[in-house]
C-alpha cells in the first residue's frame, strides 16, 4: 500500500497554537512528501501571518471558509486534500517528530481504513494542562475505560488525532454536524459500512485540551450530553460503562449526605470514596512527579464525572422522555452548514 498524507487542519481563532503545532511538523522524521491543509473555519483572528511563515518549509494548503464547527471543516479540508489518507489533528496539538513514520510504518503492517491515535502531556504545558490530560486518559478514569484497546470492542478513534481513507471518507460522507461527538459518530457509521478501525498506541500526540477547569467542565459535560444522542442515532452501541460517571456522582453526594446527618453506619462508602482519590493522587504523582500536579489530578477527576454525569443524565432524560428531536433539545451540540 503506497501512502499519500495529508494533514487536515481545522483552526479557529488560534494562531499561537498552529504556530507551534507546524514548529513541531518541521522535525518529522518521515521521508516521503506529504501535504497539510489548514482550514480556518471563519476565524476573526487568522492564522495567515503565521502560515505564510512556515510556507517555505512545510507544503501547506491554506483554506478559508465561513464558520460552519470543526466536523465540517474537515471534511471540507479533506475534499481539497490531494493525498490518499487524510491525518486529522487539532490545532491545539504538538506532534512528536517520528509521529507519521510510526503511523506509516503500522499501516503498513495491518492496513485499515480508520485508526487513532492516544494523546499525552508536553512538558511545557501547565499544571492544570497535565492534570486535565491525567483525567482524560488515566486507566482509573472514565477515559481510561472508553480509550482503551482492551476495555471497549471497537476502537473509536478521536479526532484530534484520526486518520480516515479517502475512499472510507468519500462512502461515509466524513463528519456529521454534531460536535462533539462527531468522531464517535463516524466510526460506528464507517463499522456499519464494513470498514476497520484500530488504535496505534505508538502514534500519540500532545494535545491540550482545556486551559481551565471552567472550560473542562463545559467540553466534558457536553461529552455526556451527546453519549445518548448517538446511543439513539447507533442501536447497539450503548453500554453499562457510559453510566459510571453518573452513578460515581450520584454516590459520592449520597456518602457525603449520610456522613453530615451523622449515620456513622454507613460509613463506609465514604471511605471508598477516599481511598479511590488516593489511588489516584498517588497514581498521578507517579506519572507526573508533581505534587501540584497529583492535587490537581484529583480535582480534574471530581470535575469529569460530574460534568459528564450530570450533561449524561439530563440528555437522557430529555431524549427519552420528550417528543423533540436532539437538534431541537440541544441546540448548542450541532453547527449549521452554510
Amino acid at each position: 500500500m503506497v501512502f499519500s498524507f495529508s494533514l487536515i487542519i481545522p483552526v479557529f481563532n488560534r494562531p499561537d497554537e498552529i504556530r507551534e503545532l507546524l514548529e513541531s511538523l518541521i522535525s518529522q522524521t518521515y521521508k516521503d512528501p506529504y501535504e497539510i491543509v489548514i482550514v480556518e473555519d471563519g476565524s476573526v483572528t487568522t492564522s495567515e501571518a503565521v502560515i505564510d511563515h512556515y510556507k517555505g518549509d512545510l507544503k501547506i494548503t491554506y483554506l478559508f471558509k465561513q464558520n460552519t464547527g470543526p466536523g465540517d471543516s474537515r471534511n471540507y479540508g479533506m475534499k481539497h486534500a490531494r493525498g490518499n489518507y487524510f491525518i486529522i489533528l487539532d490545532s491545539d496539538c504538538i506532534i512528536p517528530p517520528d509521529y507519521l513514520e510510526k503511523v506509516a510504518v503500522s499501516l503498513k503492517a495491518h492496513y485499515v481504513d480508520c485508526f487513532g491515535g492516544p494523546d499525552a502531556a508536553h512538558e511545557s504545558f501547565s499544571n492544570i494542562q497535565k492534570a486535565i490530560n491525567y483525567s482524560m486518559t488515566s486507566v482509573f478514569t472514565s477515559g481510561g475505560i472508553r480509550g482503551n484497546k482492551k476495555a471497549v470492542d471497537k476502537f473509536q478513534p478521536r479526532s484530534f488525532n484520526m486518520g480516515i481513507s479517502k475512499e472510507a471518507f468519500e462512502r461515509s460522507g466524513g463528519f456529521g454536524n454534531i460536535h462533539p461527538g462527531e468522531d464517535p459518530d463516524l466510526s460506528m457509521r464507517l463499522w456499519n459500512e464494513g470498514y476497520e478501525s484500530k488504535l496505534i498506541p505508538e502514534a500519540f500526540v500532545y494535545h491540550k485540551r482545556r486551559i481551565s477547569f471552567s472550560k473542562f467542565f463545559l467540553q466534558v459535560k457536553k461529552f455526556g450530553m451527546v453519549r445518548p444522542i448517538l446511543n439513539s442515532w447507533h442501536p447497539g452501541s450503548a453500554r453499562i460503562f457510559y453510566w459510571f460517571p453518573s452513578f460515581f456522582s450520584i454516590g459520592l453526594v449520597a456518602s457525603l449526605f449520610l456522613l453530615l446527618v451523622g449515620q456513622q453506619q454507613y460509613l463506609w462508602p465514604f471511605i471508598l470514596y477516599v481511598a479511590y482519590f488516593t489511588l489516584v493522587f498517588l497514581d498521578a504523582l507517579i506519572k507526573n512527579k508533581n505534587l501540584s500536579v497529583a492535587m490537581l489530578a484529583v480535582l480534574a477527576v471530581l470535575i469529569q464525572f460530574f460534568g459528564y454525569g450530570y450533561g449524561f443524565l439530563k440528555s437522557v432524560i430529555l431524549i427519552n422522555f420528550s417528543q423533540s428531536k436532539p437538534e431541537e433539545l440541544f441546540p448548542e451540540l450541532f453547527f449549521k452548514r452554510i
